[in-house]
């Protein structure tokens, strides 16, 4: 006679191996010796156990996709290409997997958080909206059908995105001098802060005065896009409070975040928004500075604009 699990441990059961759907895709900066089991994530099991108890799909919520990066050095425009395609795809591919193993399936809410720091990383408001927009497109033409698109227009409607980022603030961010104490204190906040200082850095054009002054002045802003970002976490928490929490940023193992990795590349900090999609001659897909890209390949279109670069160097990266 086959095993039977009990009624009470099966939820739990069925959690653990969504959650090993998972695992291979863990973004962390965490040193283990073997990939760490389900039973490492306490937050995650949780919470979708309780979505298989109540025979609901699972619903993951997960902040990013905000606007792609204004360094023209890393990206090749400022809407969607090839390197949001393959990640959808890739979200999309998770949800239809779990639906193997738990019949009413997953759905996943891509929280675009442009809007909320868009000021503090120099992007206009009408090429995050562009950006936002292009994405729910691309998921009706593609037919990705299990995720969706959710972003500060739909949290506060029609207000001029200035007062909409202030209430976000006001309402949802820790202080500055909490933020500090926080940065000083732990490990994992302290890497956040130094790996957003070193984007805005970066990212940033147009800068006359010296590097020094640069670096300062971006230090100060990446206190800010963290306050926000952990406003758009808070507001997200209210909007979906029994989600599935995952995060583009690594994350300890065992953290109430699980970090995912949407797309080989070099660097757990490296995003779509962030680098252009490189085709390598093996087949496998990473992501690399536009810069980078450009001299290991050529120029690929996709609906009449940049796309891509497919590899003709050897020297893959």
């Amino acid at each position: 006679m086959p095993p039977t699990i009990a009624p009470d441990a099966r939820p739990m059961s069925v959690a653990a191996e969504i959650l090993d759907l998972l695992l291979p895709h863990h973004r962390t900066t965490d040193k283990a010796p073997a990939p760490a089991p389900a039973e490492a994530f306490p937050h995650q099991l949780r919470r979708i156990a309780d979505f298989v108890r109540s025979g609901a799909p699972v619903v993951f919520t997960l902040p990013g996709f905000p606007c792609k990066s204004p360094n023209p050095a890393k990206v090749l425009g400022h809407l969607p290409d090839q390197g949001e395609r393959l990640s959808l795809s890739f979200l999309n591919t998770l949800c239809t997997e779990i639906e193997r193993l738990h019949p009413p399936g997953a759905r996943l809410i891509i929280c675009s958080d442009g809007h909320v720091f868009g000021d503090l990383i120099g992007v206009p408001d009408d090429h995050i909206d562009a950006y936002a927009d292009d994405l729910r497109t691309q998921l009706n033409r593609m037919d990705l059908g299990r995720l969706s698109v959710f972003d500060l227009r739909d949290a506060l409607g029609d207000l001029p995105h200035d007062t909409k980022r202030a209430r976000v603030h006001e309402r949802y961010a820790p202080t500055r001098e909490a933020l500090r104490a926080e940065i000083a204190a732990d490990g994992q906040a302290l890497a956040l802060y130094r790996g957003i200082t070193r984007f805005l850095v970066e990212d940033t054009t147009g800068w006359t005065g010296t590097r020094s002054a640069l670096q300062r002045a971006c230090r100060q802003r990446a206190y800010g896009v963290i306050q926000r970002s952990r406003a758009w976490g808070a507001l997200i928490a209210a909007q979906h409070p029994r989600a599935v929490r995952l995060s583009i940023h690594p994350q300890p193992i065992g953290a109430p975040k699980f970090g995912i990795r949407l797309l080989d590349t070099a660097d757990a900090w490296t995003t779509p928004w962030h680098s252009t999609a490189l085709h390598r001659t093996d087949g496998t897909w990473t992501l690399v500075p536009r810069t980078e890209a450009a001299r290991l390949g050529r120029l690929v279109e996709h609906g009449g604009r940049p796309s891509h670069f497919t590899q003709t160097d050897r020297d893959a990266p």
